[in-house]
């Protein structure tokens, strides 16, 4: 199985783990493999293991993904999210208090941040943390993909953008309209 395509906001990345296909519904997170496969792909943006990871480690990242898809699909519809919900979203950015350091490079000052835990914390507080960026920044201009079948989610850079990708869902709805203007 490959892994959905990453590039958005952490949280709507960590969303879109949870994916569909011709087939249906597909999950890129079902084994510690594929988590650790994840990461590796966000490895610019999450912190990264430095022992193996568990089914605690899984377990937690998956329970994150569901509190923030609910939060998410409330917050998208201007519905007021479940409050366990927005609690254990809270709550989850708590398990590692975030810090910055500061240091001097290259001749001048730089501010470095971290988060305070041991890594199943700190994987899940950065995570929601990312969640709670999201839902009190651009949460409004967030979307759903327009491709059949696709529920991937994505921050448009253009107003005019439909499809989580041009290259994936994009080309399959220009290959059905193609097929069905030339069927006859």
């Amino acid at each position: 199985m490959h892994l959905p395509l990453t590039g958005e906001p952490v949280a709507l990345d960590l969303i879109n783990t949870l994916g569909a296909s011709p087939d249906g519904p597909v999950d890129h997170l079902t084994t510690v493999d594929a988590l650790r496969a994840w990461l590796r792909a966000q490895a610019h943006r999450l912190p990264q293991p430095g022992a193996p990871l568990t089914d605690a480690d899984l377990a937690a990242v998956l329970d994150l993904r569901k509190i923030v898809g609910t939060v998410v699909d409330h917050a998208r519809r201007g519905a007021e999210p479940p409050g366990r919900a927005l609690r254990a979203l809270s709550a989850a950015d708590r398990l590692a208090p975030p810090y910055r350091t500061l240091s001097w490079e290259d001749g001048q000052m730089t501010v470095s941040a971290g988060r305070a835990g041991d890594y199943r914390s700190t994987l899940v507080a950065t995570l929601a943390g990312a969640a709670i960026d999201l839902l009190a920044g651009p949460i409004a201009s967030v979307r759903g993909c327009e491709g059949p079948g696709c529920r991937m989610l994505f921050l448009p850079a253009h107003p005019r953008r439909r499809w989580c990708s041009p290259e994936l869902c994009g080309n399959r709805v220009r290959v059905a309209r193609y097929y069905q203007r030339h069927k006859a």
